[in-house]
C-alpha cells in the first residue's frame, strides 16, 4: 500500500466525521431556535406544535406562526452566504472575500430604497424581489467592469466591487437624505432580521438558492485546481473563463436570495469558509457543504442570541452577527499581515 493510501483515508474518513458533526450541530441550532426566546418552550411542546398544526394552545403557535418561518429563513439564509462565501474566496483566491465584495449588499439596498421612494414599496414581500433584482444587477455590472481580455482576475474583480460599491452607496446616502420616510423605513430593512418574512417568501427564492447550490456543489472540482494558479489551471486544461462565469452565477442566486430574504448580512460568507477550511483543509469539495451548514448554523444561533441577551425585547441577527465577525475580520487581517495564510 503507498503512503499516500492511508493518509488519504483518514483525511476523508475525518472530513466525513467533519460533516456529520456539522449536520447535528445544524439540528441542534434549529431545536434551539424553536425552543428558546422570551417565551421559552418545552422539548416536547416543540414536536407536539410541529406534529399537530391544528391546535388552539398558544406556544403551539409560537412555534408555529412566529418561530417556524424565521427558523426556515435563518437555515436558508445563512447557507446561502456560507456557501457563496466560499465560492467567492475560491474565485478570487481572496481570503477576505465576502458577498459584499461584488456589491451584492450595495445593489440590494439601492433597489429596496429606490422602491420605497418611487414607487412606496414598504411590505416585506416586495422588498424581497426589489432586493434580489438589486444583487444580481450590481453583481453583473461588478463582473463586467472587472472582465479584461482574459476575462476578470481576482484584483480586477475586487477593485471593481469596491469602487462599484462606493457608488451605489452614494447613491443610496443622497436618496436617504433627502426623504425622511424612507430612510425610516429603510432602516429596518438595514440591519438585517429574520422578522417580518413569512414561508411564502422563502418558498418564492428558495428555487434561486437551490440552483446556485446545485451549480457551487459541481464546481468544487475546479476550484481545487484554481487554487493551484491560473497558469496551472490552464495547464491542466481547466476552462477557466466558464468556471468565472458559472461561479458568478451561483453567487448572483446565493447572495441575492439571501439578500432579499434577511437583508444585507455581514460576515456569515466571511468567516463560514475559514471555519470550515479549518476543519476540513483546503479541498473545495468539502468546503462548499460544510460553509453552507456553517452559515445556516452560525446565522441561526445569531437569532436566538438576539432574542435572549435583550428580554423582553430583542436583537436583530445582523447585529449580533457583526459583533461576533468583527473580531473574527480583525485577526483574520492580522494573521494575513503576519503572511500566515
Amino acid at each position: 500500500m503507498s503512503v499516500a493510501g492511508p493518509v488519504r483515508e483518514r483525511s476523508t474518513a475525518r472530513c466525513r466525521a467533519v460533516v456529520v458533526g456539522a449536520v447535528l450541530a445544524v439540528v441542534l441550532a434549529t431545536y434551539l431556535s424553536l425552543a428558546l426566546g422570551s417565551r421559552q418552550i418545552d422539548p416536547s411542546v416543540v414536536v407536539d406544535a410541529l406534529l399537530a398544526p391544528n391546535a388552539d394552545d398558544n406556544d403551539y403557535m409560537v412555534v408555529r406562526d412566529l418561530r417556524v418561518p424565521r427558523t426556515v429563513l435563518g437555515l436558508l439564509a445563512g447557507s446561502a452566504l456560507g456557501l457563496a462565501g466560499a465560492l467567492m474566496q475560491g474565485l478570487t483566491r481572496n481570503p477576505l472575500a465576502d458577498p459584499g465584495l461584488l456589491g451584492v449588499n450595495a445593489g440590494a439596498s439601492l433597489f429596496v430604497v429606490l422602491g420605497i421612494s418611487l414607487l412606496g414599496v414598504t411590505a416585506a414581500s416586495g422588498q424581497v424581489w426589489l432586493a434580489f433584482a438589486g444583487a444580481a444587477a450590481a453583481t453583473v455590472v461588478v463582473y463586467a467592469v472587472g472582465s479584461g481580455p482574459r476575462g476578470p482576475s481576482p484584483l480586477s474583480l475586487t477593485l471593481a466591487g469596491t469602487a462599484v460599491t462606493a457608488a451605489l452607496t452614494s447613491v443610496i446616502t443622497l436618496v436617504l437624505l433627502g426623504d425622511l420616510e424612507t430612510l425610516n423605513q429603510y432602516r429596518f430593512w438595514s440591519v438585517g432580521s429574520l422578522v417580518g418574512r413569512d414561508l411564502d417568501a422563502a418558498v418564492g427564492v428558495l428555487p434561486f438558492i437551490a440552483g446556485g447550490v446545485v451549480i457551487a456543489a459541481a464546481l468544487g472540482p475546479s476550484l481545487n485546481v484554481l487554487a493551484l494558479g491560473e497558469d496551472v489551471a490552464r495547464g491542466l486544461g481547466a476552462h477557466l473563463g466558464r468556471v468565472r462565469v458559472l461561479a458568478a452565477i451561483a453567487i448572483v442566486l446565493l447572495c441575492g436570495g439571501a439578500t432579499a430574504l434577511v437583508g444585507p448580512i455581514v460576515f456569515v460568507g466571511l468567516v463560514a469558509p475559514h471555519f470550515a477550511r479549518w476543519l476540513v483543509g483546503g479541498d473545495y469539495r468539502w468546503i462548499l457543504g460544510l460553509s453552507g451548514m456553517s452559515g445556516a448554523v452560525m446565522l441561526t444561533l445569531a437569532d436566538v442570541i438576539g432574542r435572549l441577551i435583550v428580554p423582553p425585547g430583542e436583537l436583530e441577527a445582523g447585529l449580533v452577527v457583526a459583533l461576533l465577525g468583527a473580531p473574527v475580520m480583525i485577526a483574520l487581517v492580522r494573521r494575513r499581515r503576519a503572511g500566515a495564510w
